[in-house]
């Protein structure tokens, strides 16, 4: 399995905790708690989103996304800052074996089971959302 398609199964594990996280939030707008608590809530969930962006980020990388391209989209101006970045997780990410990537990937079912059960009207209408990444060579 190529190393990017892990990291975009990666993201989408990442973007089900993230949407799960701001669900119980949702949940929770009325629980009586303090104020640290519910700020404390809220740097989880941004950590997260921060995370998920850098899986993102990381995808696009080891996929060959030229870095101008990422750091425009990241809306940043230096291409070799943003690489520089990245470049130990791109290492460790490419040198992953076939054994150790396939393991990573084992869980795409259920990922794709928890889309099933939260998709709405207005989401794309896709079966096997994460499990199709498994088909790409």
């Amino acid at each position: 399995m190529r190393p990017e398609i892990l990291a975009r199964i990666t993201a989408a594990r990442a973007a089900r905790d993230l949407s799960d996280l701001a669900r119980q939030a949702v949940g929770t707008a009325a629980e009586t708690t303090s104020p640290a608590e519910r700020i404390a809530r809220a740097r989880r969930m941004r950590q997260m989103a921060n995370a998920y962006v850098d899986t993102i980020v990381l995808a696009e990388a080891l996929a060959g996304t030229d870095w101008a391209e990422i750091a425009q989209a990241l809306n940043r101006a230096d291409p070799g800052t943003v690489a520089e970045e990245f470049a130990a997780d791109v290492a460790e990410w490419s040198a992953l074996g076939e054994e150790e990537a396939g393991e990573s990937a084992a869980d795409t079912e259920d990922l794709d089971e928890w889309y099933a059960r939260h998709r709405e009207d207005h989401d794309p209408d896709l079966e096997k959302p994460v499990a199709d990444l498994l088909n790409r060579h």
